[in-house]
């Protein structure tokens, strides 16, 4: 009962994402983890599927280590970034990645996002943080999961919350939030 729920959470927010314009063709993702059972599960968009046909039946179920569960079609390429997510940050329930306009010109100029009124104070108490670069060996090896990798360690190197500070741009790429 309760994934069939988070399938039906996953499927909204992957929507919005292009309701709101937030991701060119299907370039975003949103994922949600169930916690409640004796292994994790992750709920995930499928790799490519147009957002306004999607079904929650098309939605990818893996365990944290990536392995699918259910589903018919792959999983979004994304899917070793939010597991690391998942992981390393065991309070956070769901994230969403975008190419937002605005959001990834900041995160490909490797700035951070000034706190400059009360709305982006409402989430954020400070600027929204940007990652490292990731190194040349770090993308050719494994750049999903060292796209995670360089999040969690821009955390751990401030001692940053990731309930505190929902999010992050990922330098040289784009936003990654979570809640």
């Amino acid at each position: 009962m309760m994934l069939e729920s988070l399938r039906k959470l996953v499927l909204h927010a992957n929507q919005e994402i292009a309701r709101r314009g937030l991701a060119p063709h299907t370039f975003g993702n949103a994922s949600g983890v169930d916690r409640s059972g004796s292994e994790p599960l992750v709920v995930i968009k499928p790799s490519g599927v147009d957002y306004a046909s999607m079904k929650p039946e098309d939605l990818i179920v893996t365990d944290l280590k990536g392995t699918i569960v259910e589903g018919k079609l792959n999983p979004s390429s994304d899917l070793d970034t939010h597991t690391l997510l998942y992981r390393e940050f065991p309070q956070i329930g769901g994230v969403v990645h975008t190419h937002s306009e605005f959001a990834t010109s900041w995160a490909q100029a490797g700035r951070p996002i000034p706190c400059l009124g009360t709305t982006h104070a409402d989430y954020f108490h400070g600027p929204v943080p940007v990652t490292e670069p990731l190194t040349a060996g770090e993308v050719e090896e494994a750049y999903v999961r060292n796209t995670g990798a360089v999040i969690v360690r821009r955390f751990r190197a401030e001692n940053l919350d990731p309930v505190a500070v929902p999010g992050v741009l990922v330098a040289g790429h784009a936003p990654f939030t979570w809640g």
